[in-house]
């Protein structure tokens, strides 16, 4: 028997006696989880979204870079907070990679039809 334990005639501890601040324990674990879960959907969500900014700067970059070279490239990369890495033409294609943020992307571009 626990100190402070309720207890029923037969001398037993009662039901739910020694289950005080149960809920306690469980609700604190139930925050716990939450605020893990969130900044796991932060993160992810901020990942996804470092992604996407680095593959429109890619494709601005290379259609730039269709019609006014690696100057153009690179100046619409810088706009897109991009840095160029690379550019290559190939025949009527350009291809080129960026980075943003540690996130690299390529994309290619063409002047055919």
């Amino acid at each position: 028997m626990h100190v402070g334990a309720r207890v029923n005639e037969t001398g037993r501890d009662a039901p739910g006696g020694c289950d005080r601040g149960q809920a306690v324990v469980l609700l604190l674990a139930v925050v716990v989880l939450v605020v893990l879960s969130m900044v796991a959907v932060d993160r992810f969500g901020a990942r996804v979204v470092g992604i996407e900014q680095a593959q429109i700067a890619a494709d601005a970059a290379a259609l730039a870079g269709v019609d006014g070279g690696r100057t153009a490239a690179a100046r619409l990369a810088a706009a897109n907070d991009a840095v160029l890495v690379s550019f290559t033409v190939l025949g009527d294609d350009v291809l080129v990679t960026v980075v943003v943020d540690g996130v690299g992307a390529t994309a290619r571009a063409s002047r055919a039809p």
